[in-house]
């Protein structure tokens, strides 16, 4: 399997996941975001997999008022981030470890506040030539000028959702105009800023990227108009992994999944929402730098199915962390 050649790199070599051997190892999570119950299940797992492994595990569950000194007090050698949302994946508590001397899994601060920001990282596409839909953004200042939700010249069907916000919260899919004004307010419940694109209608993929390769790449197929945060934490959805695609198809979409994963500066880890159009098209929706990795969490099935139990699959992450710092580039 392609993510096999970071693996080996890491575990194979003389020290491999040796290297964990008698650090302490932080699993933040938590947050103020309104995603803090995903990441609570989030942290549980890491922290339950890293101690039944006997490695020494600090739970760190944190909130808004999180700063250097309280990292450097933690007394952690590497911080496993299970955090998602606001403070987690916007770059803040990246900075915080950083000035702290803390190595981290993940991101960078820049690659985590761009992906975070759906704006900024559609800019970033943009600019790479990787397919999105089109979109506007604006945030309530700017809304206000252009006369309020009542006033939008918008033409469904489209996608509104939060700017800088996770776990599907506040998205909606609006196929009338009496539909936009309520799906922008409810979005602006979510965030400073809203994001609204066009509808590509197609099927929900999504691909995982670990170290510098993608995984297999999973077909949602929810119950429901489309993978909202029911679909994902409450009901069964129908997962397909590998997707039953082509196998040209599915190295054009690992590839384009890939393409908007290095565009933004990731590393290490991330998942890719890809809408696959009636013509093969694949359409980039966003990256997630924290990815859940809940029991109903989509990047561990994949991790999996590549041939990753999910003990390997979070030292991996630490390995590579502990890496960057060692290579003096925890925030390249």
């Amino acid at each position: 399997m392609a993510s096999m050649t970071s693996y080996d790199r890491l575990f194979n070599r003389k020290a491999g996941p040796n290297r964990l051997d008698g650090l302490a190892i932080g699993v933040l999570y938590g947050g103020p975001s309104a995603e803090r119950e995903i990441s609570i299940q989030t942290g549980d797992a890491v922290a339950r997999a890293l101690t039944d492994a006997g490695r020494e595990v600090h739970r760190v569950i944190l909130d808004e008022s999180f700063n250097v000194n309280m990292a450097a007090g933690l007394e952690i050698d590497v911080a496993f981030l299970g955090l998602h949302g606001e403070f987690g994946e916007d770059g803040k508590v990246q900075m915080i470890l950083e000035q702290a001397g803390i190595p981290y899994t993940g991101s960078s601060v820049d690659a985590s506040s761009m992906a975070f920001d759906k704006i900024l990282a559609k800019r970033c596409f943009e600019r790479n030539g990787i397919l999105t839909p089109a979109w506007m953004g604006f945030d309530a200042v700017e809304l206000a000028a252009l006369g309020g939700a009542e006033h939008l010249d918008l033409m469904p069907p489209i996608v509104v959702k939060p700017a800088a916000s996770g776990s599907s919260l506040g998205i909606a899919i609006v196929r009338s105009m009496e539909q936009a004004p309520a799906a922008v307010r409810r979005a602006f419940e979510f965030g400073e800023s809203v994001l609204v694109e066009r509808f590509v209608g197609g099927r929900e993929l999504t691909v995982g990227i670990l170290g510098e390769d993608p995984l297999p790449v999973i077909e949602l197929r929810p119950k429901g108009e489309f993978f909202d945060y029911q679909a994902k934490y409450i009901e069964d959805t129908a997962l397909v992994c590998p997707a039953d695609l082509p196998r040209e198809m599915t190295n054009r979409v690992q590839a384009t999944a890939l393409a908007a994963h290095r565009a933004l500066g990731c590393r290490d880890v991330s998942s890719v929402d890809i809408i696959l159009d009636a013509h093969g098209s694949p359409w980039v929706l966003e990256v997630n730098t924290l990815p859940g990795l809940t029991s109903h969490s989509l990047l561990p099935k994949a991790a999996e199915a590549s041939g990753f139990d999910f003990l390997t699959f979070c030292e991996f992450l630490l390995l590579r962390a502990l890496e960057h710092s060692e290579k003096g580039c925890q925030a390249a």
